[in-house]
């Protein structure tokens, strides 16, 4: 049985009650986490710290945008004002442009590189700093992709952007292990979060091709990442680090 009694985790882009962040926050909670949420919509996030509370966990919230140095900072002092410490950090926060290259402009690149790569370096730099003040210990999980792994077309600047994520995973990782801060990547196939839906909507011919080629024939939930976000978080997996972690279907199985 998986005890995070008295851990403190801190999970981006938390405010989608349909998301991946909120499904591990949830779980990390059921078994005894406190949560830090943010995401940049403060009142939506806040409303999922709400739903935590309500449910007898401990939990607050407040808005961040990933890309903004400074906020790091302020998520921080306020985790420290709440709770004392950071334990867990989840990189979540991430958006999904899906787009051919003679279609994608230069500020949709950017935007994807932003969100979904600076976000995770200035995380883990602010939390492995935390982390070793508090003595050392701790856990990192960064969301990456199935795409950070193999090339699927239109994912270009997705894919890019995920792909730097697991390398940089594993290299950060390699700066701390003798500090027991452990840093793993979790990379989810096609899982039906609310960012998938509108990627669907928006991208019916590349969703139809993904789906073909997951072997289990079925997009995942978001408790299937939740579940192995709490597994990295937790003292069960105290011996593995810069390991990256499939939750696919068999996607790259193939």
């Amino acid at each position: 049985m998986i005890d995070l009694s008295g851990k403190v985790a801190l999970v981006t882009g938390a405010a989608s009650a349909g998301g991946l962040g909120f499904a591990a926050a949830s779980i990390m909670a059921a078994q005894g986490a406190s949560l830090f949420l943010t995401d940049l919509d403060g009142a939506a996030v806040e409303a999922r710290a709400a739903d935590l509370r309500a449910a007898g966990h401990k939990a607050a919230a407040m808005a961040q945008d990933v890309t903004d140095e400074a906020q790091w900072d302020a998520v921080r002092d306020a985790v420290l004002a709440q709770f004392g410490r950071i334990d867990i950090l989840v990189n979540n926060a991430g958006i999904a442009v899906l787009r051919h290259m003679n279609e994608i402009s230069a500020a949709e690149w950017r935007r994807q590189i932003s969100v979904n790569l600076d976000s995770v370096f200035l995380g883990t730099r602010m939390a492995m700093a935390q982390m070793r003040a508090q003595g050392g210990g701790g856990s990192i999980i960064n969301l990456s992709s199935v795409a950070g792994l193999i090339g699927l077309p239109g994912c270009g600047a997705y894919g890019a952007s995920k792909g730097g994520v697991r390398l940089f995973t594993k290299s950060v990782a390699l700066e701390v292990a003798a500090e027991n801060i452990r840093i793993n990547s979790i990379h989810p196939g096609m899982i039906m979060t609310d960012m998938q839906k509108v990627a669907i909507a928006d991208n019916k011919d590349v969703y139809d091709h993904l789906v073909s080629v997951i072997p289990m024939g079925r997009l995942g939930e978001p408790e299937d990442i939740g579940n192995m976000v709490a597994f990295l978080a937790s003292d069960e997996a105290r011996y593995i680090t810069g390991a990256e972690f499939t939750v696919d279907g068999g996607m790259v199985a193939q």
